[in-house]
């Protein structure tokens, strides 16, 4: 059996005689006669009996039309996924983000981005900046969100907005009340602090330096959210992004903005020289938006 028998059954099937199933596939009945009479040479039974100009199937075309049509369901669906592939509602992304963003912004961006795309696969894993930007420079992942500054052959780096560095404090310390945070105000406190190697962490030490300012670490991590749940516990007191704290999520917690304009810089990182990927595009146009409507509040 070939797909010109099975196309020829299935019309006939369809249409109950030669002259509907030429019909359907365009082409002539004697076409349709003659390759109904090769299948039924091939297979060894009829498969229809004539009753006027209606032919009527055998119990085994019957059995065969059933299996046949389990095959016209797979293909209608192959024909759905490569039209929702076109139209950029199916298919897979790879995304690799920084803890910091990871314990709500992003997840909050792939429901988002999934509301329209309901048949599309988002894989994600949390790492550190260097070994995203190792990953999509050899293709592992379609897109990655990392902190500046950051040099990597092999891919290409879009900034997105700024966000301040925020102080986060236990809810009943006694600095909770004051609308914003001075270095100064610190001078003394038990710190929590993003790890030495951190570009984040560069800037704390720096602005400290500048102030005269011994700070006293307690704790040292290279994931904020671990910064946070530290502070929660009552540790210390905490510098970290304003991507970083949930809103309201935790009320052992509350974060105030620095006097000192202290930012991060995250970015998008893209495979350079790969085979453009409409997914990728839109989840990073998506990213853009969504950061440049909050950035005033983090401003």
């Amino acid at each position: 059996m070939n797909m010109r028998h099975i196309e020829a059954f299935r019309a006939v099937m369809i249409s109950g005689s030669v002259v509907g199933a030429a019909r359907l596939l365009n082409v002539t009945q004697p076409g349709v006669s003659r390759t109904i009479g090769l299948l039924e040479l091939r297979l060894g039974y009829a498969l229809f009996q004539r009753k006027g100009r209606r032919l009527v199937p055998t119990p085994e075309a019957e059995a065969l039309y059933r299996e046949v049509e389990h095959l016209y369901v797979g293909i209608d669906r192959i024909t759905q996924v490569a039209y929702d592939i076109g139209h950029h509602r199916a298919g897979a992304l790879r995304v690799a983000t920084l803890p910091a963003l990871a314990q709500w912004f992003i997840p909050r961006l792939i429901a988002l981005f999934l509301e329209t795309r309901p048949k599309v696969r988002v894989f994600v894993q949390t790492l550190p900046s260097t070994q995203i930007a190792e990953l999509v420079a050899t293709r592992q992942f379609d897109i990655g969100v990392v902190e500046l500054p950051m040099s990597k052959s092999g891919v290409s780096v879009r900034p997105l907005p700024a966000s301040r560095i925020v102080a986060v404090l236990p809810a009943r310390h006694r600095l909770a009340g004051q609308d914003r945070i001075a270095l100064r105000d610190l001078a003394g406190e038990r710190l929590v602090l993003p790890s030495p190697q951190s570009y984040l962490r560069y800037q704390i030490d720096d602005a400290f330096n500048r102030q005269g300012i011994t700070p006293d670490v307690v704790a040292e991590t290279p994931t904020s959210p671990l910064v946070c749940a530290l502070v929660a516990e009552g540790s210390g007191v905490g510098l970290v992004s304003a991507w970083t704290p949930m809103p309201n999520d935790d009320a052992r917690i509350v974060q105030r903005p620095l006097k000192e304009r202290l930012h991060s810089q995250y970015a998008c990182m893209r495979p350079e020289n790969a085979v453009p990927m409409a997914l990728a595009d839109e989840f990073q146009a998506l990213l853009e938006t969504r950061m440049q409507a909050m950035a005033p509040r983090n401003a």
